[in-house]
């Protein structure tokens, strides 16, 4: 059955409302009874909407309300996938403890760490490490979280950190991309001084 127009609008009204972090407006659409579950034109949830904008108390009044936390929109973003790519840590932890689908891909067929990785968000690195989460999934690029550390990396701080905690997690250090170049290959070629010590010391070729 369609959603009557109003009923729409009040859908619509709560995914607006989440999306410029406005609390009282989502609570006053939740309450003239906008769905979670509903969708806008891009197919974002609330809660999608909400961890764009890092809205943290929105997105935990959306969680609690039973908002997916694996809805995936028209690009294949879910709130878990986002909050893990872009580093929004508190909504990471919100949605793992939400039952968050550590098997789901985006886009580029990569779980939630990979891009953690590529960015250089240290912590949703650290968060995710600490689940179950396949530290080896090898995207559509061919690429592992620590390929992606290394070649699309800064080789700075951040991503000397994230090898460093993937290398003490027991990620394959000798996982090449298709081209058969392993990390430690890679980081040589880009001069990653810091990145060449933690792969040479853990035995990586």
């Amino acid at each position: 059955m369609m959603p009557s127009d109003a009923a729409e609008a009040d859908d619509q009204a709560l995914i607006a409302a989440a999306a410029r972090g406005d609390l009282v407006a989502t609570r006053r659409a939740m309450s003239a009874g906008a769905s979670v579950s509903a969708r806008d034109a891009r197919g974002r949830t609330g809660l999608l909407a909400a961890t764009h904008g890092n809205h943290i108390e929105i997105a935990r009044l959306l969680i609690a309300s039973g908002a997916d936390v694996n809805a995936k929109d028209a690009i294949q973003d879910s709130p878990f996938l986002y909050a893990g790519a872009e580093g929004r840590n508190e909504i990471l932890r919100l949605t793992l403890a939400a039952g968050a689908d550590l098997k789901s891909t985006n886009r580029y067929g990569g779980t939630a760490l990979i891009p953690a990785a590529h960015h250089g968000h240290v912590e949703a690195v650290r968060i995710l490490l600490a689940t179950g989460i396949d530290i080896d999934h090898v995207n559509n690029l061919g690429w592992t979280a620590l390929l992606e550390a290394v070649i699309l990396g800064d080789g700075g701080a951040a991503h000397t950190e994230i090898v460093r905690l993937l290398t003490a997690a027991r990620a394959n250090l000798n996982l090449s991309d298709r081209d058969g170049v392993t990390p430690l290959r890679h980081a040589r070629t880009r001069g990653q001084t810091a990145i060449i010590r933690i792969l040479e010391q853990a035995g990586a070729r």
